[in-house]
C-alpha cells in the first residue's frame, strides 16, 4: 500500500511538471519561437497562452521592443580627405525572430552583425561627402540614407533598422590645430575682404559728394553771377538816368573816379598844366 501510495505521489508530480512544460505565455513586449531538440519547429509573433510539448519541446523568447545600438568611435575619412571620429548609434527591432535565431542566434550576435553593417555603410556614404556637409549641410539626408541602406542588408538577419543617428562627430587632436589655424586663415581673409568693400564704398560716396558739392557751388556761383549781373544792369540804368539829367555832373563824377584810380596809386603822370584831364584841379586851386 505505502508503496502504491509512493507512485501515485510520483505520478502526480510528474503529471505537474508535465502540465506545467506544457503551456507557457507570451507577453505582449515579446515574440517566441519553440524548439524541438535544437531546431525551430513554430514561431509565435502574437502575444497569448500557447503550448509546447514537454520535455522534448523548449521556448526561446525576443525581446519585441525598440532596441538600441551603441558603437564605439571610428574613424572615418570624407571626400575632402578630412579624417573624421564619429560616435554613433542605432534604434533596431526584431522583426522576424525565426530568422534572427536561424542566423544571429541571440542579442550579442546581432550586436556584432549591426557593427559590421552600420560602420560599413558610415565609412562608405560619408566618404562620398565633404566635413562640411557631413557636420551640418546634409546631415539629416545622409542619416536617412544610411538608415535605409542598413536596414536593407540588416532584413536577411531578421533586424529592422528604425534610425541611425551621429551622436558626436569629431576632427582627430592632430587635425584639430590645422583646422583651427585654416578657420582662422580664411575669418582674416573675409575681415580683409569687408575692409576692402568698405574702403571702396567709402571712396565712392566720398567722389559722389565731392561731386554733388561741386554742382551745388557752381549752381550757386552760376545764381550769384546772374543776380550780380541783373544788379549791376540796374545800377547802370538808374546811373545812366540821373547823369542824363546833368551831363556836367556826370562829366564831374567821372573825372573824380579817374583821379581817384591814378593819383591815389603809386603811378607817376607827367602832365602839363594845360591838360584837359586837370581841369578841375585847376579850378580847385583857383578857388582856393
Amino acid at each position: 500500500m505505502r508503496n502504491k501510495n509512493i507512485i501515485i505521489l510520483i505520478l502526480i508530480i510528474i503529471g505537474f511538471f508535465a502540465i506545467n512544460g506544457l503551456f507557457f505565455t507570451v507577453d505582449q513586449t515579446q515574440k517566441a519561437i519553440v524548439l524541438q531538440l535544437g531546431k525551430p519547429v513554430r514561431e509565435i509573433n502574437n502575444p497569448g497562452l500557447n503550448y509546447k510539448l514537454p520535455f522534448i519541446q523548449n521556448v526561446i523568447f525576443f525581446d519585441n521592443r525598440v532596441l538600441e545600438y551603441d558603437s564605439a568611435p571610428a574613424e572615418i575619412l570624407t571626400q575632402d580627405k578630412k579624417n573624421l571620429v564619429v560616435d554613433n548609434y542605432a534604434k533596431w527591432r526584431i522583426k522576424d525572430p525565426l530568422k534572427f535565431y536561424e542566423t544571429v542566434k541571440n542579442y550579442y550576435g546581432a550586436q556584432e552583425r549591426l557593427d559590421d553593417i552600420i560602420y560599413s555603410e558610415l565609412r562608405v556614404v560619408l566618404g562620398k561627402h565633404t566635413l562640411q556637409e557631413i557636420v551640418s549641410l546634409k546631415r539629416s539626408e545622409i542619416m536617412t540614407f544610411i538608415t535605409e541602406n542598413c536596414n536593407k542588408i540588416a532584413k536577411k538577419y531578421g533586424i529592422e533598422v528604425v534610425d541611425v543617428r551621429i551622436k558626436r562627430a569629431d576632427l582627430p587632436p592632430e587635425n584639430e590645430r590645422h583646422v583651427y589655424d585654416r578657420m582662422k586663415a580664411e575669418r582674416y581673409r573675409q575681415a580683409k575682404k569687408y575692409r576692402s568693400e568698405g574702403m571702396e564704398q567709402s571712396l565712392r560716396i566720398k567722389s559722389e559728394t565731392d561731386k554733388e558739392k561741386n554742382i551745388i557751388l557752381s549752381e550757386a556761383k552760376k545764381k550769384a553771377e546772374i543776380i550780380k549781373g541783373e544788379g549791376e544792369a540796374k545800377a547802370i540804368e538808374i546811373y545812366g538816368k540821373a547823369f542824363s539829367q546833368d551831363k556836367s555832373f556826370y562829366e564831374f563824377y567821372r573825372t573824380m573816379e579817374a583821379y581817384k584810380d591814378s593819383l591815389t596809386k603809386k603811378n607817376k603822370l607827367i602832365l602839363t598844366p594845360e591838360n584837359e584831364f586837370l581841369k578841375y584841379l585847376d579850378n580847385y586851386q583857383g578857388n582856393k
